[in-house]
């Protein structure tokens, strides 16, 4: 029984309470759409719903069956409340446009409806990444609306399905987890204002893109991985998952660093997650449970969006770790990571060509 205990209804409301008490009713509209993606992904193969299908999306992947439903499921959910003036979603290549018939308000909702689904197929923990921007008057938004950067989210937060569903959120006020009840069907304030472990022995990267990485990336994981022996002097785990939010819970549960960063493999793209869609809703959980989010040269959440499907690159998690691979940037760049050698001898170094 969880009489007496904080529902996500109760607790929305006395977080939104007055100036950004729509924003509350749209949050617990989002809450549903939660429900009913946990019921599709909970059933697996049972649903009839796993595989791909013949279309790509805007960034030209190839899109899951359900990437389609949960995204029409989240809008279903959405745009009836008279709170949106649109949304914008990774799967449609357009802003969405509330219809003729529903009033509309002056927020923006921005999700990914089912991160990591790649990893669907194979049961593995996938995810909703949401994010709430403002317009100044209500109305239709224009494309420009949503150009928002990280700084001026309202509210962010994600879906994690796994053994148990939980959602996690902020409004700007920390960091809150809810998991959801199947009995009773509410989400049950169940994790209170988390916090990052500022220090860590434990990363998160692809490490089979390690020769496309910038040197300063290349510098920091050779060390993690040199252990006791190396300059670190402590032994590290590395981890992957490949769903941002599964790596991402794991951070804020026992700290950590999750990077995908800036490399080489695609010059085209700067980076290869989407900065509305997901950097910028996880650096604001982040940042509000005390850790840090940058791109290596710049922190995400004052990242000048150009673009609603612009990519960025992403370091984010314990505050010491971040800062150091900033640091290390810096250095890169500057040229100060170049150690001392004599003019009668080539120069070397093991972070420059």
């Amino acid at each position: 029984m969880h009489i007496g205990r904080t529902t996500l209804s109760k607790f929305v409301i006395e977080q939104t309470r007055g100036q950004y008490s729509e924003m509350g009713a749209l949050l617990i509209d989002v809450a549903a759409a939660v429900k009913t993606i946990s019921g599709l992904v909970g059933k697996g193969a049972l649903s009839g719903f796993a595989g791909a299908l013949d279309s790509t999306n805007v960034q030209g992947e190839v899109q899951k069956k359900l990437d389609v439903l949960t995204n029409e499921a989240i809008l279903r959910h959405c745009e009836w409340g008279g709170q949106l003036a649109g949304m914008a979603s990774e799967e449609m290549d357009d802003p969405y446009r509330i219809p003729e018939r529903y009033p509309r308000g002056r927020y923006l909702l921005i999700f990914d409806p089912l991160d990591g689904s790649s990893n669907s197929d194979v049961n593995v923990s996938v995810g909703t990444i949401f994010s709430i921007l403002q317009r100044s008057t209500a109305g239709d938004a224009e494309n420009v609306d949503y150009l928002q950067s990280g700084c001026e989210q309202l509210a962010a937060g994600y879906a994690i399905y796994g053994p148990a569903t939980m959602l996690v959120l902020s409004v700007g006020r920390g960091t809150h987890g809810f998991t959801l009840d199947r009995e009773s069907g509410n989400f049950i304030l169940t994790h209170p204002d988390i916090r990052v472990p500022e220090e860590t022995r434990e990363f998160a990267i692809n490490t089979s893109n390690e020769r496309f990485w910038e040197p300063p990336v290349q510098r920091y994981v050779a060390e993690c991985q040199a252990g006791k022996t190396g300059i670190r002097g402590a032994d590290f785990n590395m981890r992957w998952i490949a769903s941002m939010v599964a790596e991402v819970h794991r951070i804020l549960m026992r700290g950590g660093i999750f990077m995908y960063p800036k490399d080489n493999k695609d010059p085209a793209k700067p980076g290869r997650l989407r900065l509305m869609y997901e950097a910028n809703p996880m650096a604001m959980l982040i940042e509000q449970a005390g850790g840090a989010a940058s791109t290596g040269r710049q922190r995400i959440a004052e990242v000048a969006p150009e673009t609603l499907h612009q990519r960025v690159p992403v370091i984010l998690g314990s505050k010491s770790e971040v800062q150091r691979l900033e640091r290390y940037h810096e250095e890169y760049d500057t040229g100060a990571d170049r150690p001392f050698v004599s003019p009668l001898f080539a120069e070397r170094s093991l972070f420059r060509d």
